[in-house]
């Protein structure tokens, strides 16, 4: 065999060589009964073209590889973004395992979440009993200052009521009476990961704000001239957060930041293990009651939320994942408008230097056409970035978009010369992609890991800058968002521009006119 103590290969090498290339030879005649080459050449040709295009957008009752996670999914980032909380997910224990596994390989950092691990029986009558008996473990075991809980399919198929079920685990001893267990109803078969962000989030509220679901008296609203910041479901959390953060502590604003898992995913290697970093307090949670507004950074992930905090008495100010320089801009004036303070003269210059890099280099970004998808608000702060940069947003999709979010884009590029190509895709999913790919090919997709189907199918480089991104290393660590973060997502676009043309140019004598030193 071709591993040996002396020879060790990588995985990329090992199965090329004979033996397995043998193997993998007599599995194909014997046992997989494929059709023969022309014919698997045949149907791929006519997946690329107009015909099946027409076919392809014409499904109803499939969805094929969507841009988007289940509920359950947001309800576990929340979770990770309060202090000393443990997210107990009711519902089956593989559920749980994929949520882990999916922040832990993007994040690169362990992600605490426990089940109720709902089998057969709880199946057929309820899972009130994994409920008394996880919750006691969890608490007995980790130690938790909360426990925030969601459902999975499972639970929600057959009814649980979590309310009830958690009254009746107090009952039966297994936290104490007065312990918070907020919790929010997640069914992973509607709504998208970004539908259990805004559960998850709202349900924290409501249990601090509105008496602990009528166990304690509701808290009274005496307005403060703080701010509250939440921002939404965000694979960039680590970087972003603190860029956040730093924008207002330049304008010296009492703030607090509702749900922040930056700390949890972002913890240092020193011979401590941290099951808890960071996060949003109880007592934090309480304050951001009485502030006099509160900055929502992605109006689709926090719908419910918003007007809850409407409710409230709350100015909201709803942004969409703002990138670039006008998306910032109206952050920074908000916040200027907000505080009565002027804009500090750091972020002036921030903004100059963002303008003067765009300068620098739009002549290579102009008339380059891009596809990409991604969560809502995501898409309208890339999209607007894209226009700012002379560049084309071509095909705009969003499997867990909506007509609403649909028409804000087709008005953002309808503002533009450079967005009169663009289309939008509410509720498509990346096979729709792939065929618009073929039938209107754009230079780059912007996306996530999965994303690199596309670009070996189709031959469209990838730009990753959407969750999850599992093939690449600590991207989440630089921000995406303010001044900073437009830079960021800039130098990123012109790398993936200049590895391709670096790619399409390396033949001597044949492509390498254009194999520039300078450029």
């Amino acid at each position: 065999m071709p591993q040996s103590a002396e020879k060790v290969l990588d995985h990329e090498l090992l199965f090329r060589e004979p033996e397995y290339q043998q193997i993998f030879a007599s599995k194909r005649a014997q046992f997989e009964n494929k059709h023969s080459d022309a014919k698997v050449d045949e149907v791929r040709d006519w997946t690329k073209t107009k015909e099946y295009q027409e076919k392809n957008f014409a499904r109803e009752a499939l969805t094929v590889n969507p841009a988007k996670a289940c509920q359950p999914l947001g309800a576990v980032y929340v979770a990770n973004g309060f202090h000393k909380t443990l997210s107990f997910v009711h519902g089956s224990q593989g559920c749980v395992a994929y949520y882990r596994s999916h922040f832990s390989r993007h994040f690169k950092e362990p992600t605490s979440c426990v089940s109720s691990s709902m089998t057969e029986d709880a199946a057929v009558f309820g899972g009130l009993n994994n409920m008394i008996d996880g919750l006691a473990n969890s608490y007995n075991l980790y130690k938790p200052e909360m426990i925030a809980v969601s459902t999975t399919c499972m639970a929600e198929v057959i009814g649980d009521d979590l309310d009830a079920f958690i009254k009746n685990a107090k009952q039966k001893g297994s936290v104490p009476a007065d312990f918070d267990v907020p919790f929010a109803h997640t069914p992973a078969f509607v709504g998208s990961h970004i539908t259990g962000y805004d559960n998850a989030i709202l349900g924290v509220l409501k249990h601090f704000w509105d008496g602990k679901s009528k166990t304690a008296e509701p808290l009274v609203r005496v307005p403060n001239d703080s701010i509250n910041f939440i921002g939404g479901f965000d694979g960039f959390v680590v970087g972003n957060m603190k860029e956040i953060k730093r924008i207002f502590d330049l304008f010296e604003i009492d703030y607090t930041v509702l749900c922040d898992p930056s700390g949890a995913w972002s913890t240092p290697t020193d011979g401590e293990f941290r099951m808890y970093q960071g996060g949003t307090t109880k007592a934090e949670v309480e304050r951001a009651l009485h502030a006099k507004a509160t900055i929502v950074f992605q109006e689709y992930c926090c719908e419910k939320t918003t007007k809850y905090l409407h409710e409230k008495g709350h100015e909201v100010v709803v942004l969409n994942a703002p990138v670039g320089v006008a998306g910032t801009d109206q952050l920074v004036m908000a916040l200027s408008r907000l505080s009565g303070k002027p804009v500090p003269a750091q972020l002036e210059l921030e903004r100059g230097l963002l303008v003067d890099a765009m300068a620098d280099s739009q002549a290579h970004l102009h008339g380059k056409r891009f596809a990409l998808y991604g969560d809502p608000d995501q898409l309208i702060g890339y999209t607007q970035f894209l226009l700012e940069l002379g560049a084309e947003p071509v095909h705009v999709l969003a499997t867990n978009g909506g007509e609403d979010w649909a028409d804000k884009v087709k008005a953002l590029l309808a503002a533009s010369p450079y967005g009169q190509n663009g289309k939008v895709y509410p509720k498509r999913d990346l096979w729709h992609l792939r065929s618009l790919l073929f039938t209107d090919p754009v230079d780059f997709v912007i996306g996530n890991t999965y994303g690199k189907y596309l670009e070996r199918d189709t031959g469209t480089p990838l730009v990753r800058l959407v969750f999850p991104i599992f093939d690449r290393h600590h991207y989440h660590r630089f921000p995406t968002w303010g001044y900073e973060g437009g830079m960021r997502v800039l130098v990123t676009l012109l790398d993936e521009f200049f590895e391709t043309l670096d790619a399409n140019t390396n033949v001597p004598s044949k492509t390498d006119y254009s194999f520039d030193i300078i450029r």
